[in-house]
């Protein structure tokens, strides 16, 4: 066997061992005293070395700090934020003996939204049926809303989850056409997982050794839609919705957003979304 490279450092050798398996060339690597060794038959020599210039120069414009990283902001735990809101819509809706009316008047009701009130898709995102109902969506909003946000930036983030609550109501009210009524943040929360599995998608996808890897968030996404999306009582159609308008989001905002959403946008995506939140429940009181 002929030595092909010496003194490599762990990183530099496991990624010259995965470039020689990709190409079919027996290797063997050694530990040395200054470091790691690579050994290649005298047969392949020649072709080991020059796979491994072609590999390098298709891969010298790519360096590590380029690398988009998983997180991009500091984490946030804005999510919890939201979470306590929902708690504090809960205890106002059910401390009176009118809850079915309320749900009536702001739940996403596939009729009424398809005659013009549009705001539902935004209030019924707020409303849910019980304790229990309120805590899984609660758990769920604390987790992959924070995590969205600790992606994206917590005004961007916001916005885009927001986004996808109210385009999975409203496809949902297209299906349907009528006889239909939903409540609960769940279409949202199925957004934000897929907006997490898109862009980390995206990502990925473009940097080298990571192309195969890129599919784990997206089959991880997919998984999580299996596990938690469907069961008794469950608007698996508002899901479904949700997380595609989420997976649309996430490949948007990954291609199109090359890097950090500085704080002054972050500050104007988190008005808008206060601000349609706002809006929609002025306009359900006065619509009442």
């Amino acid at each position: 066997m002929l030595e092909l490279f010496q003194n490599l450092s762990a990183d530099e050798a496991n990624q010259c061992g995965l470039v020689l398996s990709s190409s079919g060339i027996p290797y063997h690597l050694k530990q040395g005293g200054s470091g790691w060794y690579v050994w290649v038959d005298d047969m392949d020599y020649e072709n080991a070395l020059h796979t491994i210039e072609q590999y390098l120069e298709e891969n010298r414009d790519f360096d590590k700090k380029d690398e988009t990283p998983y997180f991009e902001y500091q984490r946030t735990f804005t999510g919890l934020w939201v979470s306590i809101g929902l708690l504090a819509c809960y205890v106002t809706t059910k401390t009176g003996n009118d809850f079915q009316l309320i749900v009536n008047a702001y739940g996403s009701s596939v009729f009424h939204i398809l005659h013009g009130e549009l705001y539902r898709t935004v209030t019924s995102l707020m409303l849910h049926a019980n304790a229990l109902h309120l805590s899984g969506n609660i758990l769920g909003i604390a987790i992959f809303g924070t995590a969205v946000c600790t992606t994206t930036g917590w005004g961007a983030g916001w916005l885009m989850i927001l986004a996808t609550g109210i385009v999975g109501n409203l496809l949902n009210a297209i299906l349907y056409k009528t006889g239909h009524l939903s409540i609960g943040a769940s279409t949202a929360i199925f957004g934000a997982i897929g907006i997490l599995a898109a862009h980390q998608f995206f990502k990925k996808l473009g940097l080298p050794g990571q192309r195969i890897r890129a599919w784990l968030p997206l089959a991880g996404g997919i998984t999580l839609f299996g596990i938690l999306g469907s069961g008794e009582f469950v608007d698996l159609t508002a899901h479904l919705f949700g997380f595609m308008a989420g997976i649309v989001t996430g490949a948007l905002y990954a291609i199109l957003v090359k890097g950090p959403i500085s704080r002054s946008y972050q500050v104007y995506c988190l008005l808008v979304t206060l601000s349609v939140l706002a809006m929609s429940w002025i306009r359900a009181f006065v619509h009442i």
